[in-house]
């Protein structure tokens, strides 16, 4: 098999037709649809079960015992694909009919890239744009630009997510590094960390996908406002830096002791690195004791590792 895509539903009936009508209308139409329903309680599965009988390509609908959540969720859907490339699938997008080739045709042709990702047109409920993309919502920085284009999508990470599961395709040979995924982790960064610690990563600017933005989304990515990035900037308290330092810890962790990936030693430094400043900044949420002095002394690791100006001013004032 080639290629298999990975979508996981949870009470989505209301937009997944569109999905399905997209997945089947792919100009190069995968290998198998392998589908992880979190105990939907509408009418998700009857709808799933219908598109099984009609598709012309394998469909597996897994129905979990207990609710896992989105995150534990998509980790189970890729345990179960077969393909040599793995597609993750939201319930409410809709892919453009060349997506799985376009990405397809860049992994084939670079072996050296572990995954590759597009950007995403926004669009509302009624799929009508917003004016607005993935690259736009996420306001890529000129050097995060250049990191990804020099093939330096590790470094670029290590700032932020800046890859949409929904947009992106990986290769299954990274599956064992991948699972389990830890506690902390939305499966997108996760994946997309570790096998760009390891591999290449290719991205394409041109949108691949309609990302609808809803409010029953579990993930979106509008613009927030500047009162919208304050106040969740108020909302992480100490507790949520320590899970998102043990987070990191767990990655640096899952690539020393992976066998078979190697990792350079330059990345896990970094990652290292990446660990001790965010070990740092939770330090000066537990106390305010020695905040100018620890904000001074990280000032150059705030560039790298997390937001810049916007992470000292959290820092310093929330």
């Amino acid at each position: 098999m080639l290629t298999s895509i990975a979508l996981c539903t949870y009470n989505g009936a209301r937009f997944l037709p569109p999905q399905l009508a997209s997945l089947a209308a792919q100009d190069l139409p995968p290998d198998e649809l392998v589908v992880c329903d979190d105990g939907s309680t509408d009418d998700t599965c009857q709808i799933l079960e219908r598109f099984a009988g009609q598709a012309a390509f394998s469909v597996r609908l897994e129905r979990n015992p207990v609710n896992l959540g989105s995150t534990q969720n998509f980790a189970r859907a890729i345990s179960l694909c077969r393909g040599k490339y793995i597609f993750p699938a939201d319930q409410d997008d809709v892919w453009l009919p060349h997506k799985l080739r376009r990405l397809t045709e860049l992994l084939e042709q670079d072996g050296q890239a572990g995954l590759a990702f597009s950007d995403a047109t926004l669009v509302d409920e009624a799929l009508v744009p917003l004016g607005g993309t993935l690259k736009t919502a996420l306001q890529f920085t000129a050097r995060e630009r250049r990191q990804i284009e020099t093939g330096r999508l590790f470094d670029a990470l290590l700032r932020r997510n800046l890859v949409t599961g929904a947009a992106m395709a990986f290769r299954s040979e990274y599956r064992d590094l991948l699972l389990p995924i830890p506690p902390g982790w939305v499966h997108d960064y996760w994946i997309a960390l570790l096998i760009s610690a390891v591999a290449g990563g290719r991205y394409i600017g041109e949108p691949l996908i309609q990302y609808r933005q809803h409010a029953r989304q579990q993930i979106g990515e509008r613009r927030p406002g500047l009162m919208q990035q304050i106040q969740k900037a108020r909302a992480m308290g100490p507790a949520r830096f320590r899970e998102l330092t043990n987070a990191f810890r767990a990655a640096h962790q899952r690539l020393t002791d992976s066998p078979g990936y190697r990792p350079s030693p330059a990345v896990l430094a970094s990652l290292a690195e990446k660990v001790r400043h965010w070990s740092a900044r939770t330090g000066l949420h537990e106390s305010r004791a020695g905040r100018w002095h620890t904000i001074w002394r990280e000032w150059a690791s705030y560039r790298q590792y997390s937001l810049g100006w916007k992470s000292v001013a959290q820092d310093l004032f929330l």
